[in-house]
């Protein structure tokens, strides 16, 4: 049995932030690294999901803004493309690249817009449920429904926001303009904070929300990349909006979707207070990177 590392963690400056990253070293010499990454989800989702693969150098970082990654004005939105970015840099400067590469939400878009810029950087790419709201046939309505989020967050804070944003992730199947125009639910329902403290600069809920879900990938490039693509979704998620972008997306690249074990968190194994099916979810992980 292999035993996992302990990571060693590093910064690096970029453009408008200091990103965090972490090492956990292993694997033979010129196997690729394996990098994890989320959005807004930080390097502390994937410490189950990176147990599972003590045999390879497992990478995984906090976005910009997210936990240890302060970004120089947290006023400010983060695009795919500043994350993708920093993710080059981050491969750039461990001289780690070609990695293998799991992405999942936000993440997932991210990576999407470094394999089109950086295609040398990655040499499989399994993106997780990309919440994809720009691609989809109901796209006006889903994009009217993630700007509403964040207009609600903007004019009543986090808990409203919060709620609003809940409402969304669990909806399944396509969004129409009356369901995207419904006011925010009560946040108490939710067990959320009712009074608004007043922040601005949330992660989720300003900084990426409109960004990630607006973004609108570089088909051609993709389909042009070295990278091997493979669009991933969860069995218990089919129909939500997150796993229907991971669909729409392999459509226009001309692949299938390989569903994964449980449901958007699936490799959650009880960070931030969520647990998926963590050791299924790892076995077809890994069996989707063998098959490269």
């Amino acid at each position: 049995m292999t035993t996992m590392t302990e990571p060693t963690t590093h910064t690096l400056d970029v453009p408008g932030a200091t990103v965090t990253y972490d090492v956990r070293p292993g694997g033979a010499p010129g196997e690729p690294a394996l990098m994890m990454i989320g959005s807004p989800m930080g390097a502390g989702g994937f410490g189950t999901l990176a147990s599972h693969f003590a045999d390879r150098t497992v990478i995984t970082y906090d976005p910009r803004g997210v936990e240890r990654s302060a970004k120089t004005d947290p006023a400010t939105e983060s695009t795919p493309d500043q994350h993708a970015d920093d993710l080059h840099r981050i491969i750039a400067a461990l001289d780690a690249g070609p990695v293998d590469l799991f992405a999942s939400s936000g993440g997932a878009v991210n990576a999407l817009a470094l394999v089109a810029a950086h295609p040398e950087d990655v040499r499989t790419l399994v993106a997780h449920e990309p919440p994809l709201a720009s691609i989809l046939p109901d796209r006006d309505a889903a994009m009217a429904f993630t700007q509403a989020i964040a207009d609600t967050y903007r004019q009543r804070g986090f808990g409203p926001a919060m709620a609003q944003f809940i409402l969304a992730v669990s909806h399944r199947g396509p969004m129409t303009p009356e369901f995207a125009a419904e006011p925010a639910p009560d946040p108490a329902m939710f067990g959320l904070p009712t009074e608004d403290d007043g922040t601005r600069t949330d992660p989720l809920l300003f900084q990426n929300i409109v960004t990630c879900t607006h973004y609108a990938p570089d088909v051609q490039a993709l389909r042009s990349a070295s990278t091997r693509i493979v669009l991933a979704a969860g069995v218990e998620s089919e129909g939500q909006m997150a796993s229907r972008g991971g669909h729409a997306l392999a459509e226009l690249l001309g692949t299938t979707p390989v569903a994964f074990p449980s449901d958007h968190g699936g490799f959650l194994g009880g960070e931030y207070g969520q647990a998926g099916d963590p050791d299924a979810f790892a076995a077809k992980l890994r069996e989707v990177l063998i098959d490269a």
